[in-house]
């Protein structure tokens, strides 16, 4: 039967609509694989934020708090992050400063603080590119993004859960700085899910520590010789086994997370490693 030509017409035009949004949520996404680079007017209270330093050879975190603020976790000069190595001396721009090479008038010289404090956002990007840290992803999403740190397949808490664990852990300190264990962006995905990882070999809930980590493993693996013995086989099974390596990795797959309220994870912060994980991880 035939419809009448108004009822085909509108049919026609929620059809184009669909393709249309359809295609919109695809340029989204396409450029969101490209970039997650952002203006400062798009931000809102609770985003996780982050920058990329020398030379793009890691990137920093915080949680934007509003009114141009962001709450991040940092080592300053003279503090050691437990490697031993040349990191160390790398990580320690990961420091407030602003770019112009004198103390900020609002924040001040934060170049030697260490822990969670607060900055203007113009200290906190120290000259660098804004980006916005995305959650919720896709599997196929996130194994596009082959540099780590970036996005995640877990989902954020809302905006207030997530500003109250920042400002709790800013008056109340997140531990000491690791750049396996507990950098910074370890505190800002903590702040965004309220998710801690409990494992005895964990590098903590950093995307750019696991894939630091899968890199390193995919290339000294052994049983790649085994699996082929020509050059681009090798790079095949090597990009396998990285991204693998990641997804795995990934805290919103994992199996041993928790979620902890921020009050018992300061509450408990003075405890040993061992007797501190057990405690954090009772539930109510």
């Amino acid at each position: 039967m035939k419809l009448p030509d108004h009822l085909g017409f509108w049919g026609k035009r929620a059809r184009e609509r669909e393709e249309e949004m359809w295609s919109n949520k695809m340029s989204k996404e396409m450029m969101g694989i490209l970039s997650n680079k952002v203006s400062k007017e798009t931000l809102n209270p609770g985003d996780h934020i982050y920058t990329w330093r020398n030379a793009y050879l890691y990137s920093h975190h915080g949680i934007y708090a509003g009114d141009g603020k962001v709450i991040h976790f940092t080592r300053g000069g003279g503090h050691e992050i437990g490697t031993g190595t040349v990191l160390d001396r790398i990580i320690f721009s990961s420091s407030s400063s602003n770019p112009s090479g004198t103390p900020c008038p609002q924040c001040g010289d934060q170049s030697r603080l260490d822990g969670v404090i607060s900055s203007c956002l113009e200290c906190f990007l120290c000259g660098g590119e804004l980006y916005l840290f995305q959650y919720a992803v896709s599997p196929v999403f996130f194994l596009a993004k082959a540099r780590g740190g970036t996005c995640t397949l877990a989902a954020s808490d809302p905006p207030e859960d997530v500003l109250h664990r920042a400002e709790y852990l800013l008056k109340n300190g997140f531990g000491g700085y690791n750049i396996f264990k507990n950098n910074c962006e370890d505190f800002a995905i903590y702040c965004k899910t309220g998710l801690l990882v409990f494992t005895t070999i964990s590098v903590g809930r950093s995307g750019q520590a696991a894939s630091f980590l899968a890199a390193t493993s995919a290339i000294v693996s052994s049983p790649l010789r085994f699996l082929t013995s020509s050059v681009p086989g090798l790079a095949a099974v090597g990009c396998g086994l990285y991204c693998l390596s990641r997804f795995i990795s990934d805290i919103g797959v994992r199996r041993d997370v928790t979620k902890v309220p921020v009050e018992r994870l300061v509450a408990c912060s003075g405890l040993d490693e061992s007797m501190a994980a057990t405690e954090v991880a009772k539930t109510d």
